[in-house]
């Protein structure tokens, strides 16, 4: 059996979603931690052209104190950061990103799947469940969005 392209899940995406809740659920123990901190920002516009963008930040980020950023200051700021673009395609109830541009590189050239769900004007995003490379324990991190336009 194939799996077919999801054009209706593609019309509930386009637009503009405002970042609400971003946590890791540890895997077995279910212990839930607000992986981006408290309070994280973040916007993910979904384009009727099937491109995507993505930008999130901690809470808390400081400017440079001086015109330009010293590398301690710039290391700060991207290790605060996620942002990504990609062509989409939504398959069953996934959205998969295929990223040709990211702020580390980490996410250029690869494909990030992610599971949909809806409730009212929200929108959950969660990828398959992974180590984190952190701690090393098995978890799945949701990143929970309400739609702006």
């Amino acid at each position: 059996m194939s799996v077919q392209a999801n054009d209706k899940l593609r019309e509930r995406l386009i637009g503009t979603w405002k970042l609400v809740l971003a946590i890791r659920e540890e895997i077995p123990s279910g212990e839930k931690i607000a992986f981006l901190g408290e309070n994280p920002t973040g916007f993910l516009h979904y384009m009727p052209d099937g491109r995507m963008l993505a930008m999130i930040t901690r809470p808390g980020r400081k400017p440079p104190a001086g015109n330009v950023a010293t590398p301690a200051e710039a290391e700060g700021l991207i290790r605060s950061m996620i942002a990504y673009g990609s062509r989409y395609e939504c398959v069953g109830g996934e959205v998969l990103h295929h990223c040709d541009i990211s702020w580390t590189e980490k996410f250029t050239g690869t494909v990030q799947r992610r599971k949909v769900t809806f409730e009212g004007s929200r929108l959950t995003l969660s990828p398959p469940p992974s180590v984190d490379p952190l701690d090393g324990k098995m978890s799945v991190r949701t990143l929970t969005w309400e739609k702006v336009t």
